[in-house]
């Protein structure tokens, strides 16, 4: 009985020892890796969540996380019927397949099939191990048991699919695929599927980079074991058989390279950002600069803005033809360098006269030669067109024409509607602004131009650009009347085309600067707005290097790529003046310069309202308003949004019937053409 005791006690003793020392030994292994702590390459996606550009991890591994959403669902059959059969069904290790594993080693005396699960896998992964004992496999296989209590099955899948292994510094199937395959791994051929099977199971010895063959025999046993379950056709079987086994990594994405690097230098910490770039526009676009870089020369860099009308959001953004290209200075960001625009600010000039009212596009004006002090504006082609209606001046970008409108309109307040708008203009150091802003004597970025002239497409109103898609809208800024964008539209939907392009698609202008050192050409149509800007990015000049030959074809062939038909513009908005030269307003259809005033006779001057002035309506039907207007030459005419409206010519108090309340803009015109200007609001 005593000797029983004993050994029961011995028995009792050891078992004890044993569950403390199991309880100890798993202790030791701390917490269950969760996979919290992994560092996963940064992104930055379309705004469909398309693929840019990825970031490798700092010790220059590619890990891109995925789910099984990201992957073919064909990829993801033959994963578990090749490595895991019973993933869905396992509380992490599978018996009966360690128990095959283990009959098939002690008969053949080599290892035929693995025992391992992909939760197994899974827990090698986050710990990961050199040494290859019962020991390490014992801790793996507990491991597993431990992340199928702390994980769900899809959780664990996408550690797998994260991390597996694929040679060289790959590691999970999106970086796999995307390297091997040049895709993501969403739709995948048969034979592509079973390849990023089988290298996880020996990365190194597999990989197709470095031998073709090993790795088109490890994709053909894993097609085999899978045409053993008769799941798949046999004439499939056969083709994914004979599908190339690309002998070469691909280039990971590397679209809109400039645009992802802003996104993750200004928010470094995030691991995913999302553009409002269209990829697929991008993309072409970015082939296009590629293309017409070439044919220009070995220097030469080409820059592309696309934006939406509607909301602002840029779609494309192509900073340079190369961003790899050392000559062409790829990594220097185009889109932001201040440049001179050369003629594409004449638009805005035109456009505040139109508000003002002292001109329509079909007013006469002088092209001929003058003077402003020492200042003697001449034509690109040094001719002179004789008298032209602004119309034509515009489409032919002459230079006289729109010097002597600016000096009516006045260089500060261009500078002021355009700063205010939200563009940044860069005078030369020391500078005012003066008549030559006009030529294109001020620095402008090609994004701030395109937002420009984005907001003429508007009718008016100024966006500023959006990029990053998390951004939230902001509020519309006023650069001109809604009439005067229109009428600048409609002006420039005119301009002579490049050479085989379509007219009257685009609404365009081109640009040219001093010395040749920049081309550009701004366009739109009723959806969107393109800008093309192409040089030497040291600024250094390029003879024979012109708005209309070099930038504006690209522009063309820019809207061509987007695959969309050109949307047409909006109709005339109310205070459009549709009218002949003849049938204008008498002050309306001969542009005369300031300063042309009679001996001792005084400008018009609107004495009330005030500009700036709130003019409160009856809350009925409003009562007409009062204009008093002093100086001038007889007859007068007053405008209203730039229609004119009945009133005495030869009174100095005039009224007008308001429509209703908000803004209104109120013009006076004397018979040789001087003007005045105010806007008031009615509320």
């Amino acid at each position: 009985m005593n000797v029983k005791r004993t050994i029961i006690a011995g028995a009792s003793t050891a078992a004890t020892i044993a569950v403390l020392a199991g309880a100890w030994w798993i202790a030791s292994f701390g917490p269950v890796p969760r996979g919290n702590d992994i560092e996963y390459s940064t992104s930055v996606v379309d705004r469909e969540g398309r693929l840019l550009r990825p970031y490798a991890i700092p010790d220059g591994r590619w890990r891109l996380p995925a789910t099984a959403e990201n992957v073919d669902p064909r990829y993801l059959d033959l994963l578990f019927a090749y490595e895991d059969k019973r993933f869905r069904l396992h509380p992490g290790v599978d018996p009966l397949a360690l128990a095959r594993a283990a009959l098939q080693l002690g008969t053949t005396g080599h290892v035929v099939s693995g025992g391992s699960t992909l939760t197994m896998q899974v827990a090698r992964l986050l710990e990961p191990r050199q040494e290859r004992s019962i020991g390490a496999k014992l801790r793996q296989m507990l491991r597993a048991v431990q992340l199928e209590f702390a994980l769900s099955k899809d959780e664990i899948l996408a550690l797998y699919l994260s991390l597996a292994p694929y040679g060289g510094n790959l590691e999970g199937v999106r970086a796999a695929s995307l390297s091997y395959f040049g895709k993501e791994p969403r739709r995948l051929t048969l034979g592509e599927a079973a390849l990023l099977v089988a290298l996880p199971q020996s990365p190194e010895m597999r990989r197709p980079d470095r031998s073709v063959e090993i790795a088109r025999a490890a994709r053909d046993r894993v097609l085999d074991r899978v045409a053993l379950t008769g799941s798949l056709p046999a004439e499939d079987i056969l083709r994914a058989k004979l599908e190339v086994v690309p002998g070469a990594r691909k280039a990971m994405p590397m679209l809109a390279p400039h645009a992802a690097d802003a996104a993750v230098a200004a928010a470094p910490d995030e691991l995913l950002h999302r553009l409002t770039i269209d990829a697929p526009l991008q993309k072409n676009l970015e082939e296009l600069a590629r293309e017409r870089a070439r044919a220009l020369g070995p220097e030469i860099s080409v820059a592309i803005v696309a934006v939406d009308h509607a909301t602002g959001e840029v779609l494309a953004r192509v900073a340079s033809a190369d961003y790899f290209d050392a000559r062409r200075a790829g990594q220097v960001d185009m889109t932001q360098a201040l440049r001179s625009p050369g003629s594409t600010l004449k638009p805005f000039i035109y456009g505040l006269a139109f508000e003002d009212g002292f001109i329509h596009p079909e007013t006469l004006i002088d092209d001929k030669p003058i003077r402003y002090g020492s200042y003697a504006p001449e034509n690109f082609d040094l001719t002179f067109q004789g008298t032209v209606t602004v119309r034509r001046a515009l489409q032919l970008s002459l230079n006289v024409p729109a010097i002597a409108v600016l000096e009516k309109v006045g260089a500060n307040r261009l500078s002021a509607r355009l700063s205010q708008a939200g563009a940044t203009l860069v005078l030369p150091k020391g500078e005012v602004p003066g008549l030559a802003m006009g030529l294109g004597g001020v620095g402008v970025t090609l994004s701030d131009l395109t937002m420009l002239y984005s907001a003429l497409a508007r009718g008016g109103d100024a966006l500023p650009l959006m990029e990053r898609a998390s951004n939230t809208e902001a509020a519309p800024r006023r650069l001109i009347d809604p009439a005067a964008a229109w009428y600048i539209g409609n002006v420039l939907i005119g301009a002579p085309p490049p050479e085989n392009a379509p007219h009257g698609r685009i609404a365009f202008k081109t640009g040219t600067s001093y010395g040749y050192r920049d081309a550009w050409a701004v366009g739109f149509d009723g959806r969107m707005t393109i800008g093309v800007w192409t040089g030497r990015p040291d600024g250094a000049p390029v003879p024979g290097l012109i708005g209309r030959a070099a930038a504006a074809p690209i522009l063309f062939d820019a809207f061509a790529r987007t695959g969309k038909a050109a949307s047409p513009l909006p109709s005339a908005p109310k205070g459009a003046l549709l009218a002949a030269t003849g049938k204008l307003p008498p002050p309306l259809q001969r542009f005369r310069p300031g300063g042309l005033m009679g001996e001792g006779a005084e400008p018009p001057r609107i004495m009330f309202p005030p500009d700036g002035a709130r003019i409160e309506l009856a809350s009925s039907a409003p009562d007409p308003v009062a204009l008093k207007i002093s100086g001038g030459v007889q007859p007068l005419t007053v405008l209203v949004n730039g229609v004119p409206v009945s009133a005495n010519a030869n009174k100095r108090t005039m009224f007008f019937q308001p429509e209703g309340p908000g803004f209104v803009r109120l013009t006076v015109m004397d018979a040789r053409g001087a003007a005045d200007s105010v806007l008031v609001r009615l509320q």
